[in-house]
């Protein structure tokens, strides 16, 4: 396996184009390099990044929130920017790991690898944020809700890395953010996150997706019971280890009716 490291975004686009396909990113490690330590995965070429400063920031930019995509999950538990302006950014990333996984994991690195389950790219998609994809021949935007096409596959062409997201402000007024898992540190069975009418479930198909049909159900003026018995439609959870399909459909139905009477307390689920 061949090894380099970055000293900056214009030399990891280069390296990105020069090699293309053969080449992987690794941005904080906490999912690529336990897959090569156990053989899961195999790489020919490996892009660091972790010395890319210039991507790890939060900025307000007017109409967005800009997040680089080397953030660590940690700075968003602290910084005053994500406190003020998306909160929920906070408490999807308080979800993820233990402290050393939110240490080293990164905004752009749960972006890149599309994992149904992820909790920040999750809330990502109820806040109708906007990944950066950029390329030596430049950048363009693609929405979270779109990035991903499928477990560990995205939109990203071989030349391109996240590099930013952008999340619309002024922020939702009302949200919530509900997952339910069972041991300590295991990934969701089901994550629920509301913005406003928007409505994102994570681990119920191959890909994060926005609940239309709840969505539909609110803007017809459904109360929160009547929304969320529509939470499952058009999905596809599977039946494994950790839970049947079956489960997860009733946990999505049980989790976004809760999250909607966190929005609106007056509403009783």
């Amino acid at each position: 396996m061949r090894y380099h490291r970055a000293a900056d975004l214009a030399e990891a686009l280069e390296l990105r184009r020069a090699y293309g396909d053969l080449l992987r990113p690794l941005a904080g490690g906490q999912s690529l390099l336990p897959a090569l330590k156990l053989r899961r995965d195999r790489v020919d070429t490996l892009l660091d990044l972790g010395r890319i400063g210039e991507l790890s920031y939060v900025a307000h930019r007017g109409d967005h929130l800009a997040v680089g995509a080397l953030t660590r999950y940690q700075r968003l538990l602290t910084d005053p920017l994500v406190d003020r302006y998306a909160p929920m950014l906070a408490t999807a990333a308080a979800a993820v790991g233990d402290p050393q996984v939110r240490h080293a994991g990164t905004v752009g690195g749960a972006l890149a690898q599309a994992d149904p389950a992820a909790d920040l790219p999750l809330a990502l998609v109820a806040l109708d944020a906007v990944v950066v994809l950029a390329s030596t021949a430049g950048t363009r935007e693609v929405p979270a809700a779109e990035l991903a096409v499928g477990p560990g596959a995205t939109l990203c062409r071989p030349d391109e890395l996240v590099t930013e997201v952008r999340v619309p402000l002024p922020g939702p007024a009302r949200w919530s953010y509900r997952t339910f898992a069972r041991p300590a540190l295991e990934w969701s069975l089901v994550a629920v996150a509301v913005a406003d009418g928007r409505v994102a479930l994570a681990g119920m198909g191959p890909t994060i997706r926005r609940a239309r049909g709840v969505e539909a159900a609110l803007a017809d003026g459904a109360g929160a019971a009547a929304a969320a018995a529509r939470a499952d439609e058009d999905c596809d959870p599977v039946d494994d280890v950790r839970a049947s399909a079956a489960y997860r459909r009733h946990l999505s139905r049980v989790l976004v009716a809760r999250a909607l009477a966190d929005c609106s307390p007056e509403v009783r689920p």
